[in-house]
Parts: C-alpha cells; sequence; structure tokens
C-alpha cells in the first residue's frame, strides 16, 4: 500500500452493514483495474476463493464469488436447489427470513414457515416438529437476521436435520454472520451459506459470496428441469470458479475486478493477519457484550429476548420511554456517529441498530466502541432523557 494513503476523514459508519473498511482495502479497490481474464487478476481471484473456505472451515465446499448484493445468494439456492413443488422449511426470525420466503416461492417451491416471536429464536421442538411431519427438501434459516439482531443456533439446527431429516438440504443465510460469528461450514453439515462483501468480510458491498456443498452441487446437477435462472445459474458460474481456482482463464459475466482486490485484501487480513480468524471471533464476543452491556446500563433494552440469542455483530436497542428515532438518530450524525433505525415492519420505530463487525472491533486502537458508548449517552442527554446517566 501506499504510504501517503490514509482514506479521507468521515462519519462512523456502524450500521450492520456497510460497514468501516480498513485503508488498506480502500486502497486496493482504487487500484487501475485488471483484464478479468489476464495473468495479473487470476491468482488474485482464485486466493479469494480459497480463503473463504477458511473463513468457512471447509475443505469440499465450493465457493462461488458474484458481482451482486447477498439477495443473489438467495436467488441462487433457491433457483438450483428447488424445484416448482417442492416443500422448504424456512425458520424466520425477521424480516430477512420473510424476504427469502418470497424468494423461494418465486421459483415455485412450497415454503412452510416457522415464525419466532420478535426478538427470539425458533425452538428446537418446532423444528424437530415440523421435519417428523413432512419431507422437506430444503430447510433454510437467517444465521443473523439483521432486522432483529437474532442470532440462530447453525449447529443445533445442523444436528436436528442430521437426526430426524438426513436427506434435507440446510441452508443460512449467512449475510450478517460471516466473518463475525464463528460457522462450521463441514462439522455442522451445512450445505450452503450465503453472504456479502460488505458486512463482516469487511470489503464495499458488490460481491454476493456463497459457499455451496458437494451435495448441494449433486443437487443441481440432477435436477429433473433445468435451473430456473441464468444469471443464478451454477451451471454458468461453477465452470468458472473452478477454471479461476486452477489458475486459467474463465468467462460468463465480467467480475468486478477492483472490487475483487479489495475482497483479497480484507479475506487476506482476516485469514492471515493479526488477529488471527479465531481471536476475531473472541472480539466480536467482547465488543458485543460492552456494547449491550453500556447500553442496559443506561437502562435501555435490547430488542433480542435471551443473550444467547443475541448476534456478536451486531445490536437491537430499543428506545428508552419518551425518546424517538428523531431525538437519537440525527444527534449521533451530529457527532460524525451512523447508527441506523429499526427494520422489523411491527416494531420498527420502537428500536435502532449498531454494527459492531469488521476493523471497528478488531483495531480497537481505532476507538470506534468507545465513541459509540459514549455517543449515545450523550445524544440521549441532549434528548431529555432522565434514565441511567
Amino acid at each position: 500500500m501506499s504510504q501517503a494513503f490514509h482514506q479521507e476523514p468521515h462519519k462512523l459508519l456502524v450500521i450492520p452493514g456497510p460497514i468501516e473498511v480498513t485503508d488498506e482495502v480502500l486502497y486496493a479497490n482504487a487500484r487501475p483495474p485488471l483484464a478479468h481474464t489476464g495473468a495479473d487478476f487470476i491468482p488474485i481471484f482464485g486466493d479469494c476463493l480459497r480463503m473463504m473456505r477458511d473463513v468457512l472451515y471447509t475443505e469440499a465446499g465450493q465457493p462461488f464469488l458474484v458481482a451482486g448484493s447477498g439477495t443473489l445468494g438467495w436467488d441462487m439456492a433457491a433457483s438450483n436447489l428447488v424445484e416448482a413443488g417442492e416443500d422448504v422449511l424456512l425458520l424466520t426470525t425477521g424480516y430477512f427470513g420473510d424476504a427469502f420466503a418470497e424468494c423461494y416461492e418465486a421459483y415455485g417451491a412450497k415454503v412452510d414457515l416457522i415464525r419466532a416471536p420478535i426478538g427470539g429464536a425458533v425452538p428446537e421442538s418446532e423444528i424437530r416438529a415440523a421435519l417428523k411431519a413432512k419431507k422437506y427438501k430444503v430447510l433454510t434459516f437467517t444465521h443473523v437476521d439483521t432486522s432483529t439482531g437474532v442470532l440462530s443456533d447453525a449447529k443445533m439446527i445442523g444436528e436436528v436435520v442430521r437426526e430426524v431429516s438426513p436427506d434435507t438440504l440446510i441452508v443460512l443465510d449467512g449475510v450478517c454472520a460471516v466473518a463475525s460469528e464463528q460457522i462450521l461450514f463441514d462439522t455442522w453439515g451445512i450445505d450452503v451459506v450465503v453472504s456479502a462483501s460488505q458486512k463482516g468480510l469487511g470489503a464495499p458491498p458488490g460481491l454476493s459470496v456463497l459457499m455451496a456443498s458437494q451435495r448441494a452441487i449433486n443437487t443441481m446437477q440432477n435436477r429433473k428441469v433445468p435451473v430456473s435462472s441464468y444469471y443464478a445459474s451454477w451451471k454458468k458460474w461453477l465452470p468458472i470458479m473452478q477454471a479461476y481456482e486452477k489458475g486459467l482463464p474463465a468467462y460468463f459475466a465480467t467480475p468486478p475486478v477492483n472490487l475483487v482486490q479489495a475482497f483479497h485484501a480484507s479475506l487476506t487480513a482476516i485469514t492471515k493477519g493479526v488477529p488471527n480468524l479465531q481471536t476475531r471471533f473472541t472480539m466480536h464476543k467482547e465488543a458485543s457484550a460492552k456494547i449491550k452491556g453500556a447500553m442496559q446500563e443506561l437502562g435501555l433494552e435490547l430488542l433480542t429476548l435471551d443473550p444467547y440469542y443475541s448476534a456478536n455483530g451486531m445490536s437491537a436497542v430499543k428506545y428508552p420511554t419518551g425518546i424517538k428515532m428523531a431525538d437519537l438518530i440525527p444527534r449521533l450524525v451530529k457527532k460524525n456517529i451512523v447508527v441506523t433505525g429499526g427494520l422489523h415492519k411491527d416494531v420498527k420505530d420502537t428500536y435502532f441498530r449498531i454494527g459492531h463487525m469488521g476493523t471497528t472491533v478488531v483495531n480497537p486502537e481505532r476507538g470506534d466502541i468507545e465513541k459509540v458508548i459514549s455517543g449515545v449517552k450523550e445524544a440521549l442527554s441532549e434528548a431529555g432523557y432522565k434514565g441511567k446517566m
């Protein structure tokens, strides 16, 4: 990196994605474009695929890295794995679970929803009962639902599916979880993880990141009817990913070469830098506890009902009595701190959300966590809050 480069002063971005990025990542994004089938770019892309396996603790998983948002990963999972009329069990803990159900239905799936209470997770007993009552092609859940801050127990879900319905594919929406929550892809028996570049993975938005098991790939290859999407078809993308990983040129659609370079810089730091990957997960837990504890010390309540099911990369915090979004968030903006309001349609005006992922957490010398805590405390005081200050 050029020793002279340092990103310009800006408001601290602490929403649940996009997040703050390091100077190294931003500088990589500003490099001159490379030929997408050239000798300079192919190894960078191939390294990204290999490092994604490290992040998700998988040896045999097949990574896909495609221009698009995390939502494109939904289309990939739904269009490649499910055929019209097949049954999907979807565990929803908020807005994104509900939206993923709509995606499956767009491809003809018959979706059964198990809806958790707002701020809660779907109980194991309900998952078991549903799997015993019907044969499902796919079970899908959101690991961290950004609308509520709920962290689902992915390990438990994997164990239950393998015990009760081992032929059912498991799809994990990890857009707000990958790299801030540990995901043991192989050990837990996950078949698909959907993610994106702009949250825990620490790069700018624009890359859809997906990991598929060989069982999921085989399911796609043995479909009775063709994949019902063109751009999202693994039949199109699988040869491209395999070629790049072998160091060979291939083409289906042009990748965002600058963004891939930025993603490579971030993945290198995550998988090969200091702190190491395991320490990063520990630091996310510690930062989460610090943020949540500070909010509770101020007399604020969390939207999540149980600490066990609370995400480590974000917090959903209820406004105290007498305080509304307009009282808090604009005051934080004036302090150069950007948080965001609620998203769940039933309670969106009652809470705000703080993101604490990536460099904000693993580079504590930045002071981001402390700045957020003090900023919220000051903004509440200015708004007339008389609670535990």
